[in-house]
């Protein structure tokens, strides 16, 4: 047993870190069930494109009004705290659904109200995650680090979780989420056995939000390479989104597959990204970040196009398999490039820009999808995706190596 928790969770990135990774893991356990539970769920009461689109545009859109808020609270709060109390705050929103989901009581506009406060609670507790990996281990061991993260990430949220979520589902409506409570409240307690270094800003040192914003964003934009890849992940998260937006009606519509089917669907990512972060180590050895990181583009341009043609399920599910390997070896490869560039005093506010880059693509992404897919087909959003993200890798091309090795930060503000 010890062996096997030195290879999965090397001694060298020391105990909090541990407990970092096993709070994460049981959490994401709870959001994989709910990955396939919480579209089924829309998907039950309504089967209109936009309506379905317009739910995870209302769990997103929280980064856009509270993002950079939150990237200042953890710079200057106890990180560890603010997640525990995030977690709390969400684990009681799925909670009132339970209730709602018993007492036959669920409306529409009730569950996109819902889904919002939870998109409220997840704005806080992932802008903070994001900042403790750089405080417990070395900026050498950041990719290591992260492919752990990812790979319990891809296991459990999507790999175990959906066909979970998806069966509790079919069991009835209000299990997934009681048991995503469960999960959340476990992770509660996992998270609260890490020690950080001190951290954070006196009260007396504290300026203004607004100013502390401001020097996150002047930072950032003072430092090119890093600038880049926040903007290229906003604008593929706005070609991502316009296609996944309406994926639970691609799956059952278009692709006529059931409720597990769909998990399954979401299953192949997870497998492909299995393969992806458990190989990021040899592939960081042996590719330059440059050419990865061009790669992985490359793919993503592919797999839109490839979902749009696909003449079967099982056609979807090896794209799917293709798009989790490449996914999760780019989410892994850009959160170091970032994490080794930022300095720890900025790391929340950077990474609240990159976060909000991220949710409000999703949130553009997720608009456009649905009325895309309600006039031209369902189709239509993964054809808008690939033509869209080819023109932005065309443009982004040259600069892409420079933003690999982003590893020297740029002068703090003054």
């Amino acid at each position: 047993m010890s062996r096997l928790l030195e290879t999965v969770v090397p001694e060298r990135l020391g105990s909090p870190f541990r407990w970092l990774l096993a709070s994460s893991w049981v959490t994401n356990l709870g959001d994989g069930i709910a990955l396939a539970a919480g579209p089924l769920l829309m998907a039950s009461q309504t089967n209109d494109p936009l309506l379905v689109a317009l739910a995870p545009l209302l769990q997103q859109l929280p980064w856009l009004l509270f993002g950079l808020y939150a990237g200042v609270l953890a710079d200057r709060l106890d990180r560890r705290l603010m997640i525990v109390v995030g977690d709390l705050a969400r684990a009681a929103v799925v909670t009132v659904l339970v209730v709602l989901i018993v007492t036959d009581g669920l409306s529409i506009p009730v569950l996109l109200a819902l889904l919002f406060l939870m998109g409220v609670a997840e704005t806080f507790v992932d802008t903070t995650g994001g900042t403790l990996t750089p405080m417990l281990v070395r900026k050498a061991d950041l990719g290591i680090a992260n492919a752990r993260l990812f790979a319990g990430y891809v296991t459990v949220n999507q790999l175990v979780g959906p066909p979970v979520g998806a069966a509790l589902f079919a069991a009835g409506m209000a299990w997934p989420f009681v048991t995503q409570v469960v999960l959340a409240l476990c992770g509660v307690l996992l998270i609260s056995r890490m020690r950080l270094p001190s951290h954070g800003t006196a009260r007396a040192d504290r300026g203004r939000v607004r100013a502390d914003i401001v020097d996150g964003l002047r930072w950032l934009w003072r430092h090119p390479p890093v600038r880049t890849l926040a903007l290229t992940i906003f604008v593929f998260n706005v070609t991502w989104g316009a296609a996944w937006s309406v994926l639970v009606l691609y799956a059952t519509v278009h692709l006529g597959m059931h409720e597990v089917g769909f998990g399954l669907l979401t299953t192949a990512i997870a497998v492909g990204g299995l393969v992806g972060t458990t190989s990021y180590g040899w592939l960081e050895r042996h590719l330059d970040l440059g050419t990865l990181m061009r790669l992985c583009l490359c793919l993503e341009v592919g797999t839109h196009v490839a979902l749009a043609l696909a003449p079967a399920p099982w056609v979807a599910m090896l794209v799917m398999l293709v798009f989790g390997g490449y996914a999760f070896v780019w989410g892994t490869l850009s959160s170091a490039v970032r994490q080794r560039a930022v300095p720890t005093a900025f790391q929340g506010r950077v990474t609240s820009v990159y976060n909000v880059g991220v949710f409000g693509g999703m949130v553009a992404g997720s608009a456009l999808g649905g009325l895309i897919a309600r006039q031209w087909g369902i189709t239509a959003p993964f054809w808008f995706a690939g033509v869209g993200s080819a023109l932005i890798l065309a443009l982004i091309w040259r600069q892409l190596p420079q933003v690999a090795h982003a590893e020297e930060p740029a002068p703090e503000p003054v």
